[in-house]
């Protein structure tokens, strides 16, 4: 299931690269407002078009599962969508959080020193609150949908769509950078809350487990 999640992550990278290289070549470079309408069309295609791996690797697991039914003995299937979307939402945010460290590591090596002309110097830090952000988001998104595409919820699947442009897009508030963290991390916990009730949480759940962790007592088995 890794190495799925990597090939599709690689492909996703490889075509929104190649996407924006032949965008970039095709126009005229010193058109700044040509090219911010570029970036802006690169980062919304490639929310997009990550979103559409997801829906394909949704399918494709899905396809797994039937397998495995076929092949069991007792025609139940050892994992189950949700635990599958569980893999699948942090693989995506591990190879997504991977492929953002590799960005920053590279401006890390220079030339030049950031924040030495007056700009920010929370520059490394709030890339790493970021990429950490993502990382969650993806999880939590994954979860999301799944659920929507099994129980046929599209208004979930478009809900995931929505939150993952809204914080791509929040990144063009950088160097304001309160501005892209504070609604993403706002995102992360509605996601999460969201996330865990379809999961099959609930309020009461939530409420025992919190209690066995203040008496100090492990919580017993179907509690």
């Amino acid at each position: 299931m890794g190495v799925m999640v990597c090939w599709s992550q690689c492909m996703y990278m490889i075509v929104s690269s190649l996407i924006w290289f032949i965008a970039v070549k095709a126009s005229d470079p010193r058109d700044e407002r040509l090219q911010k309408g570029l970036l802006i069309f690169g980062v919304m295609f490639s929310v997009l078009l990550q979103e559409a791996f997801r829906f394909l690797y949704y399918k494709l697991l899905r396809k797994a599962i039937e397998g495995l039914v076929a092949l069991s003995e007792d025609g139940c299937s050892p994992i189950s969508i949700q635990q599958m979307a569980y893999v699948a939402g942090v693989g995506f945010g591990l190879m997504s959080g991977a492929f953002s460290m590799i960005n920053l590591l590279a401006d890390a090596l220079g030339p030049g020193t950031v924040g030495i002309h007056g700009d920010s110097q929370l520059y490394f830090l709030t890339s790493a609150f970021m990429t950490m952000v993502l990382i969650f988001l993806h999880t939590f998104w994954g979860i999301l949908f799944f659920h929507g595409c099994e129980h046929q919820r599209w208004w979930e699947i478009m809900a995931v769509v929505v939150m993952h442009l809204a914080v791509s897009g929040s990144s063009f508030c950088n160097p304001l950078y309160v501005g892209s963290l504070v609604p993403s991390y706002l995102l992360m916990a509605a996601a999460a809350a969201w996330a865990y009730l379809v999961s099959g949480g609930s309020a009461q759940n939530l409420r025992r487990f919190l209690l066995c962790l203040r008496s100090g007592a492990s919580p017993q088995p179907g509690s």
